[in-house]
C-alpha cells in the first residue's frame, strides 16, 4: 500500500483474518494484538482514501478462550479506528450466514448453553461525515404486500407509533431500500473457482466471501471506473466483483499460492456466468 499515491483508492473493501481462538493456516492474530496490529494497516488506508472515500471492512466476531463469553476486539478496533486514526463510523452492518455451522460445539451443541454464531459484523467507516454513496444503486425488488400497495394505493395517515405516513409511501421508486441486515450464503464452494481448483490439483483458499458482500458495497459507494482496493485479498473475490461491476482494482495477499490461483476467478466464461449473488442496479 505505501507505494500508492494519497487518496488514489475510492474504495477499500476487505476481510482480514480475524481474531480467533483457533489458528488458521492463512495466519491470524491473537485478540490481545489485534487492535494494534491492524493500525498500522488503517493509517495507509486513511491516506489512501479522498474525502469522498469509504473503507469496509468484514469481521467475524470470537469467542474468549475456555469461557462462554464473547470477545470484544471488534468494537475495540471500531473504535480504535475512530478515535486513533480519524476514521468515522458511517453505518454498521451484519452479515447474516444462514449455514454458519454451531461452533463452538463445547457451548452451543453439548451443553447447550449458547445458540450458534451467525452473524459477521461488516463497519462502514469513511474519511468524512459524507462519503461518497447512493442507496439508489443496491434497492431490491418490493415484495408482494408492496406492490399491491402501490397498484391499490395508501391512505396518509398517522401511524400509532407518531410516524406520519404521507401519499409519497405508494410511489413506485424502483425498488426497495435494504436494510443494513445483509442475509447472503456463501455458495462459492460448488462455483467455478471451487472447480477449477480441484480440476488443477491446487489447494483453495478455506475463507472466502460471497460476491454478493463486496458488490453491495462497491455498487453503494463507487461510480464506474472508480478504484477498488483489497488489502487482505486472499481468493481475490472483491477484485472479481469490481471487474464485474466496471470498477478499476488493487488487490494484495502475501500468499502467492493464493495470488496464483485468484486468476480462475477471471478465466472465460467464469467472468460472465451468472452468479448466486444478489444483483443491484439503479432503476434509473
Amino acid at each position: 500500500m505505501r507505494r500508492l499515491e494519497d487518496a488514489s483508492v475510492n474504495l477499500a473493501m476487505t476481510s482480514p483474518p480475524f481474531a480467533l481462538t483457533f489458528k488458521k493456516e492463512y495466519g491470524n492474530k491473537s485478540q490481545a494484538d489485534y487492535v494494534e496490529w491492524f493500525i498500522e494497516y488503517a493509517r495507509e488506508l486513511y491516506r489512501l482514501l479522498p474525502d469522498d472515500g469509504s473503507f469496509v471492512l468484514d469481521l467475524g466476531g470470537a469467542w474468549n478462550k475456555g469461557t462462554p463469553t464473547r470477545s470484544l476486539y471488534h468494537y475495540k478496533l471500531a473504535i480504535a479506528l475512530c478515535e486513533e486514526i480519524g476514521f468515522h463510523l458511517a453505518q454498521d452492518f451484519f452479515w447474516f450466514r444462514p449455514a454458519a455451522l454451531p461452533v463452538p460445539a463445547e457451548w452451543v451443541t453439548v451443553r447447550r448453553i449458547r445458540v450458534k454464531d451467525a452473524v459477521n459484523y461488516v463497519f462502514w467507516f469513511s474519511k468524512t461525515p459524507w462519503p461518497k454513496a447512493s442507496n439508489r444503486n443496491v434497492l431490491t425488488p418490493y415484495s408482494d404486500d408492496m406492490n399491491r400497495l402501490i397498484e391499490k394505493g395508501y391512505r396518509a395517515k398517522s401511524r400509532p407509533s407518531g410516524h406520519n405516513i404521507t401519499t409519497k409511501f405508494q410511489r413506485d421508486n424502483g425498488g426497495a431500500i435494504p436494510p443494513n441486515l445483509l442475509q447472503m450464503g456463501n455458495n462459492d464452494a460448488n462455483g467455478s473457482y471451487m472447480a477449477t481448483c480441484k480440476r488443477e490439483g491446487v489447494k483453495p483458499h478455506p475463507a472466502r466471501f460471497p460476491e454478493g458482500l463486496p458488490a453491495f458495497f462497491i455498487n453503494l459507494c463507487t461510480d464506474d471506473g472508480d478504484v477498488v482496493l483489497d488489502p487482505f485479498a486472499g481468493s481475490n473475490m472483491t477484485g472479481y466483483a469490481a471487474e464485474k461491476a466496471g470498477r478499476c482494482w488493487i488487490s494484495i495477499e502475501l500468499n502467492e499460492e493464493y495470488v496464483d490461483t485468484s486468476r480462475f476467478r477471471f478465466t472465460q466464461p467464469m467472468l460472465f456466468e451468472e452468479s448466486s449473488a444478489q444483483t443491484y442496479g439503479s432503476p434509473e
